[in-house]
């Protein structure tokens, strides 16, 4: 008895190792199977914006039992998409309780059959901790090039002291009171500039290889006085340049411009090099950056309330080969843009204008940069260079208006983009 027990001890350790072997090949196998049944898809960016903390220019609404409707523009084709939403500049956790995106028919309308409720982690509702952002859940909804899409958020009644933002869109978004967010129309909504809580879309590019170009700077960058609704920013007028030329229709243009910031300084926002990261090396598919910033540093000169500011053009330029530096770390090329003219604008002064001079000149020539684009040569008045040209100039002699901003987006040389 003694030795038939231990043959059959023996014999169940040599199934338990046989066991215990086969459990170590096959669950690895296993995995690469469910793995490569469910590729990952590729995410780029086909709209995006800066959101910040606070409104200078408008009062904040009401945003609690509320539904915001907020209208965005595609860039490149996808096949399925997502949705970046934000709370990085609240105090409070943020409750979303509905989201739904579908296409824009005009106003608060939404194409019908075209509507699609978001969830996050398979669930309808999320709260957003101070501080952070969150991905929707992929949503199967096919979207061309250049077409409006309308998210809608429903927000219950909760604490909301501070809101993550972008004001002065130039796109009429839309809030409604209660929960409308399955709506295909809103009942009777009041209108607002501003994008709230709302960072991105994210696609599965339809054409392989596609990558995002973000465009980063302030508020020309941002197309200040251009039409509203229009897509008439000079980044809107680069996306369909880049999708009309073959060799570079595979690239999307993320619009991070915020109208008053600063490089070095805080302006309005966090100032260049402290919201980089988040607004640039963040962006889903990014390959190239464009740099338009410094003319608000430059404008504080002329601040009396800033009697202690000091500012160089080499503080400018260290300033911008730093945006340089990080970006190279992560693979991405960097084209810096020439400031354009302001003669007129009500903040000139001489020191000011020998900064954006040199800026300019060390911009073209340091080799600092990938590349340059020369948009003071492309806006300034060829009799009085100062200036900005009046068949461009929105009336403030400093920003563009549809025809500069067009101007502007024609200047670039598409051959940067290879």
């Amino acid at each position: 008895m003694r030795g038939s027990s231990r043959i059959a001890m023996q014999f169940h350790v040599w199934l338990f190792t046989l066991a215990a072997m086969f459990c170590v090949v096959v669950a690895p196998a296993q995995t690469r199977t469910a793995l490569s049944a469910a590729p990952v898809g590729q995410w780029v960016g086909t709209w995006a914006t800066a959101p910040f903390d606070g409104d200078p220019w408008h009062e904040i609404p009401t945003l609690v039992d509320c539904t915001l409707l907020e209208v965005v523009h595609t860039s490149i084709a996808g096949k399925a998409l997502r949705v970046r939403l934000t709370n990085e500049f609240g105090i409070e956790p943020l409750r979303i309780d509905a989201a739904t995106i579908g296409l824009s028919t005009g106003e608060s309308a939404i194409q019908a059959g075209s509507l699609h409720a978001l969830s996050f982690g398979g669930k309808s509702s999320i709260v957003i901790p101070a501080g952070a952002q969150v991905l929707s859940d992929p949503v199967e909804l096919a979207t061309p090039a250049f077409v409006d899409l309308a998210v809608s958020l429903f927000l219950p009644l909760q604490q909301v002291s501070a809101v993550s933002v972008h004001s002065s869109s130039q796109q009429t978004n839309y809030i409604q009171v209660g929960n409308e967010a399955n709506a295909t129309r809103l009942t009777s909504p009041t209108t607002t500039p501003s994008w709230f809580f709302l960072k991105g879309i994210d696609v599965q590019p339809v054409i392989a290889g596609a990558g995002a170009v973000v465009a980063f700077g302030d508020s020309i960058t941002d197309g200040a006085n251009s039409s509203d609704d229009l897509n008439h920013r000079w980044p809107d007028y680069l996306a369909v340049r880049l999708h009309n030329n073959p060799a570079t229709a595979n690239l999307s243009v993320l619009n991070e411009g915020i109208g008053g910031n600063c490089v070095l300084i805080t302006c309005v926002a966090q100032n260049a090099l402290a919201r980089f990261d988040r607004d640039v090396l963040a962006q889903a598919g990014v390959r190239y950056v464009i740099v338009l910033e410094g003319i608000n540093d430059i404008g504080r000169l002329h601040d009396p309330n800033r009697p202690d500011y000091h500012l160089t053009a080499e503080d400018l330029e260290q300033g911008l080969s730093q945006l340089v530096a990080r970006a190279h770390e992560h693979g991405i090329k960097v084209f810096g843009a020439t400031v354009v003219p302001y003669q007129g604008a009500g903040y000139v002064t001489d020191k000011g204008e020998q900064i954006r001079e040199a800026v300019n000149t060390w911009t073209r020539t340091s080799g600092v940069f990938d590349g340059f684009v020369d948009f003071d040569k492309a806006t300034r008045d060829t009799e009085h260079p100062l200036a900005i040209a009046p068949q461009y100039d929105s009336g403030d002699h400093l920003h563009p208006k549809d025809a500069g901003y067009a101007a502007m987006a024609d200047s670039i040389d598409l051959s940067l983009f290879r």
